[in-house]
């Protein structure tokens, strides 16, 4: 397990927040993530292509939400003392009951059935913790609850992969299994590899010609809007870490 102090929405506030990774079990699930908010204030969510369950306890309230992908940076509130936990889902993952495209800069609450259960599609589900949350996606993924599209993997891979579907086909199963298309999901992790590459030390100039960008002001306007921080800032900030 990794301990981190990063900057992030399980990787990217503005405001660093001591967080635990461990890689998962699941083939579906990208990482799983947890943190400890020890006082109430904001933080700039950074735009990101995957989605996520979000667990949040704060003072004997648990809430669970699912979150699509951001297709912009915005500012969200963070309550005090609150425990969060998060399953961000590798991209292609999908719940068919909550379609990405209906997820996309939004998320959906899952009501609660008790204090220790919600409602998932007309059934009453225990409440994971971060512990056993392995076992929750493994019976969400048996019950039909989560899928997984390969288009998706092919798609970003290839773009002109040769495939016996046609291009409008493949663009919407991409689109359906992920709520946007593969040009944003492409823009959004040049994005955050720059801010990461910004984070730890690397010039300006040097990050404008490592990932293409036309220049400096291209640069500039990709980060304000989908990390929601300039690049200046960002590197005169740099990640900490400690494992």
């Amino acid at each position: 397990m990794v301990a981190m102090k990063t900057h992030s929405r399980s990787s990217g506030l503005e405001t660093p927040f001591e967080f635990e990774q461990r890689a998962p079990e699941s083939p579906f699930v990208q990482t799983l993530w947890r943190t400890v908010s020890e006082k109430a204030g904001t933080f700039t969510s950074r735009a990101v292509s995957h989605c996520e369950l979000v667990v949040t306890r704060v003072r004997g309230h648990t809430s669970l939400a699912v979150r699509g992908p951001e297709t912009r940076a915005t500012v969200v509130d963070c309550p005090e003392d609150a425990e969060i936990f998060g399953v961000q889902f590798k991209l292609g993952s999908f719940m068919p009951f909550l379609p990405n495209p209906y997820l996309v800069d939004r998320h959906a609450t899952l009501p609660n059935a008790t204090s220790g259960s919600f409602w998932l599609n007309d059934s009453a589900w225990s409440t994971p913790t971060f512990e056993d949350v392995d076992l929750f996606v493994e019976r969400l993924v048996r019950r039909g609850q989560l899928r997984f599209e390969p288009v998706v993997g092919d798609v970003l891979e290839d773009e002109h992969l040769e495939s016996p579907l046609s291009t409008r086909s493949l663009q919407r199963r991409f689109v359906q299994a992920t709520g946007v298309t593969h040009r944003t999901v492409r823009q959004i992790e040049r994005a955050r590899a720059a801010a990461t590459l910004l984070e730890r030390g690397i010039s300006i100039a040097d990050v404008v010609q490592t990932l293409n960008f036309s220049d400096q002001p291209h640069l500039t306007k990709t980060l304000r809007h989908l990390i929601g921080q300039t690049p200046a800032r960002l590197f005169a900030h740099p990640l900490e870490m400690s494992f």
